[in-house]
């Protein structure tokens, strides 16, 4: 079975993860401020993007707002992904899921154990990489890579 992969180079693959962090953040912040100002509320500060302490309540409009944000985030992310990393979308997700779970434990000084965070994270997770994978496919299907499997 052939499967000729071409590798990235290390330093490739991590300004390429440092452009993906960079566009996730940035797009956080723009839905965040975005879905507060829709709902009319003041952000108290810049912590919103790690805050997993709210408690889940569908009245409660900041819960709102932070649910909304990280879900649109994590989509419109995904769709961006494709631009910087082409059809390696899942890969940069995860990686950057990570990050961003260890910057929240740092910045919280605990670890989420929240299971609506964790929830809200997973579905986010599973949007970016369908939806960026959609359209990676849609733009890049000429370039992906398919085994040969002749041998097998």
């Amino acid at each position: 079975m052939a499967l000729k992969i071409k590798i990235a180079e290390t330093k490739v693959v991590l300004c390429n993860l440092l452009a993906c962090v960079v566009i996730f953040y940035s797009v956080y912040y723009v839905v965040l401020c975005c879905c507060f100002t829709a709902f009319r509320l003041q952000m108290l500060d810049g912590l919103a993007p790690f805050d997993f302490k709210t408690a889940p309540s569908w009245i409660n409009p900041y819960y709102l707002v932070l649910l909304m944000s990280v879900e649109i985030t994590y989509f419109v992310s995904g769709l961006l992904f494709v631009l910087v990393v082409e059809e390696w979308v899942w890969d940069y997700a995860i990686t950057v899921t990570i990050i961003h779970i260890m910057i929240t434990s740092v910045v919280m000084s605990e670890f989420p154990w929240m299971f609506h965070w964790w929830a809200a994270l997973g579905s986010g997770l599973v949007s970016m990489v369908c939806g960026g994978q959609c359209l990676a496919y849609y733009l890049f299907k000429d370039n992906f890579i398919y085994p040969i499997l002749d041998d097998f």
